[in-house]
C-alpha cells in the first residue's frame, strides 16, 4: 500500500485534525458580552485568586466547531454494526426518545410531592412487573444505576440475608469467564473470590464447583449465557448444588437480550439477578446514560430489597423509604443511592417493552442469537473457533488463526477501522487467547452483516499472505494513527500543562 498523503493541516479531506480545546484558548476572547459586576465585599477571609482560572477563551463559533468537529470523529451504533462482544451495542428506537421526552416524564424533579408524581410510579411500578414476569422472580430493586452497581445490591441482599441468619460466610465463587465487574464487586462486600475453571466445552466445569463448596461460600456469580456466548448447559445442576450448600445463586443478568422471552432465570434456581436495561431493554448505553440495573430477587431474598421501593396505599402509589415489617422489609439493608433510580432509562425501557410485548420480545433474543450464529458459521472455516457451536448471543474467535503471520488481534482489529468497521471486544474473556468476541445483537440486517463477514474474511486473507507490515501501521485512514495505549492506561495526562508553563517548571 502506498503511503497515506500527509496535509500541511493535519486534515484528511473533510476529517479535521482537532486539537484540545485549551490548544485552541485565546487571551481575552468569549462567547458572550458581561457587564462588569459590582463591587462586592470580600467574604473568603482575606483569600484572593492568584492566577487566572485556567479556563479556555473561545468565541462562540469556536466552540460550537469544536464540539461538532469531534461528534464527527465518534462512532456510534446510528452510523454502523457496533460489534463489541459482551457489551450488546443494539439500536435504540427513537420511539424511546419520543416518549421520554414527553412533558409529563421529562420535567419531573425527583423531589415533588407524591400526589404530583402518580404517573412517574405508576411507570415505574410497572416497568417493574413486567421485568419480574420476564425473569420469574418475586421481587425487585428498581434504584441501582448500573449493571456494577446492580451487582453490588445483589451482594449486599444476600449478604444482609446471611447476616440475619447469624450466617458469617467468607468466599464468593466466580468463575474464569465471568465480567471483571463480578470479583469486583464481591471484594468491596468484603468477600474472598475463588475462581471456578471452565471445561474444555467453554462452560463451569461443575466438579470444580462442588469441590469448592462447603459451609465457607456465600455465594457464586455466574454469568449465563455466559462470557464465551454460551448458555451454561448444566445451570439447573449447578444451582441445586450451591443451594445444598447453604449459599445463593447471583447471575450476572448481562447477556439476558439472548434469552429473553425464552428462559426465566427463576425457574434455573437463580437467586438474585441485575439486568441491563441498555443491553436488553434499549436505553442508550455508555456515553448516552445515564444507566440503570434494576435487581430481581427470588423468594428468599426478597426481603432484603434496598428501599426505597414503590408500594399501593389507600391514597395511591409511593415510595417506603423505611423497614415495614407490613412490607416484608424489615431486613432490608437500607438506602442504595439517593432517589429511585433512573426516570429516563425506565420510560424509555417500558417503551420497549410496550412496543414489542412478549412474543417480539422472545423474537429480539431469537434473531439476537440468529444474527451470531450466522456471523459464526459465515467465518468458522477461516478464523478459528475457541469452543465448537453453536453460540448464544456472541461468536468468540481466538488468535491461533494468526499464528506465524506476525499479525496480532489487535493489529487485526486496528485494519478493522480503515475498512469503516469499529473493532469487535478484543482479548476479552481472559480465558481465550487473543480473544476476538463478535455480537451483532438482533438490530443488524443480513446486508450489513455480509458486508462486515467479507472485511473480516478479507482481512484474515491478507494476514495469511504475510502482508504483516500493512497490519503493523494500521489504521491508515483514521483521523488519527495508533496510539500507544499501553503508555496512555499507566501515565495518563489527566490535567492540561500549558507549554508556557512547563518550560517555567
Amino acid at each position: 500500500m502506498s503511503k497515506p498523503i500527509e496535509t500541511s493541516s493535519g486534515h484528511r479531506g473533510l476529517d479535521l485534525a482537532e486539537p484540545l480545546i485549551f490548544e485552541l484558548d485565546g487571551p481575552g476572547r468569549c462567547g458572550v458580552d458581561l457587564p462588569e459586576p459590582d463591587a462586592v465585599t470580600n467574604r473568603l477571609g482575606g483569600l484572593e485568586r492568584q492566577a487566572a482560572i485556567g479556563l479556555p477563551g473561545l468565541s462562540e463559533p469556536q466552540v460550537v466547531r469544536h464540539f461538532v468537529r469531534l461528534s464527527r470523529n465518534n462512532f456510534a451504533i446510528d452510523a454502523g454494526l457496533y460489534p463489541l462482544g459482551s457489551c450488546t451495542m443494539k439500536h435504540n428506537p427513537r420511539l424511546n426518545e419520543k416518549v421520554a421526552r414527553l412533558p409529563g416524564f421529562a420535567d419531573l424533579h425527583p423531589m415533588q410531592p407524591m400526589e404530583t408524581v402518580q404517573g412517574a410510579l405508576e411507570l415505574i411500578d410497572t416497568l417493574a412487573e413486567w421485568l419480574c414476569a420476564l425473569t420469574g422472580m418475586s421481587a425487585i430493586a428498581m434504584s441501582p444505576a448500573a449493571g456494577a452497581h446492580g451487582e453490588l445490591c445483589g451482594l449486599m441482599c444476600i449478604r444482609a440475608a446471611l447476616e440475619a441468619k447469624g450466617d458469617a460466610r467468607q468466599v464468593v465463587l466466580v468463575p474464569t469467564s465471568a465480567h471483571g465487574t463480578n470479583p469486583a464487586t464481591a471484594a468491596i462486600c468484603g468477600y474472598r473470590i475463588e475462581e471456578i475453571p471452565a471445561d474444555d466445552r467453554g462452560r463451569v466445569d461443575l466438579a470444580a464447583l462442588k469441590e469448592k463448596l462447603g459451609p465457607h461460600v456465600a455465594a457464586i456469580m455466574l454469568t449465563n449465557p455466559n462470557t464465551c456466548g454460551l448458555f451454561e448447559t448444566q445451570i439447573v445442576e449447578i444451582a441445586e448444588a450451591v443451594h445444598a450448600a447453604g449459599a445463593y445463586f447471583y447471575c450476572d443478568g448481562a447477556n439476558f437480550n439472548a434469552i429473553v422471552g425464552k428462559v426465566r432465570p427463576g425457574d434455573l434456581g437463580i437467586d438474585c439477578m441485575h439486568l441491563n436495561l441498555h443491553k436488553t431493554f434499549s436505553t442508550p448505553h455508555g456515553g448516552g446514560g445515564p444507566g440503570s440495573g434494576p435487581v430481581v430477587l427470588a423468594e428468599a431474598l426478597a426481603p432484603y430489597a434496598p428501599l426505597p421501593m414503590v408500594v399501593r396505599g389507600a391514597d395511591g402509589l409511593e415510595l417506603v423509604e423505611h423497614k415495614s415489617e407490613a412490607l416484608g422489609t424489615a431486613a432490608s439493608f437500607g438506602r442504595l443511592k439517593g432517589f429511585h433510580g433512573q426516570m429516563g432509562m425506565f420510560v424509555r425501557a417500558l417503551a420497549f417493552i410496550l412496543s414489542h410485548g412478549a412474543d417480539g420480545l422472545r423474537q429480539v433474543s431469537e434473531d439476537a442469537v440468529l444474527n451470531a450464529n450466522y456471523v459464526l458459521a459465515r467465518l468458522q472455516d477461516l478464523l478459528t473457533l475457541s469452543f465448537p457451536g453453536p453460540c448464544m448471543h456472541e461468536a468468540l474467535f481466538d488468535d491461533r488463526f494468526l499464528q506465524g503471520t506476525g499479525v496480532s488481534t489487535l493489529d487485526f482489529a486496528k485494519a478493522m477501522i480503515d475498512e469503516g468497521f469499529h473493532p469487535m471486544t478484543m482479548y476479552f474473556p481472559l480465558v481465550v487467547s487473543g480473544a476476538m468476541l463478535i455480537e451483532p445483537t438482533e438490530s443488524e440486517s443480513k446486508d450489513s452483516l455480509d458486508q462486515f463477514i467479507a472485511t473480516m474474511r478479507h482481512l484474515a486473507e491478507r494476514a495469511r499472505q504475510g502482508d504483516a507490515g500493512y497490519f503493523a501501521g494500521a489504521p491508515h485512514l483514521a483521523p488519527y494513527r495508533r496510539l500507544n495505549e499501553t503508555q496512555a492506561a499507566r501515565q495518563p495526562v489527566l490535567r492540561w500543562r500549558p507549554a508556557v508553563q512547563e518550560a517555567a517548571e
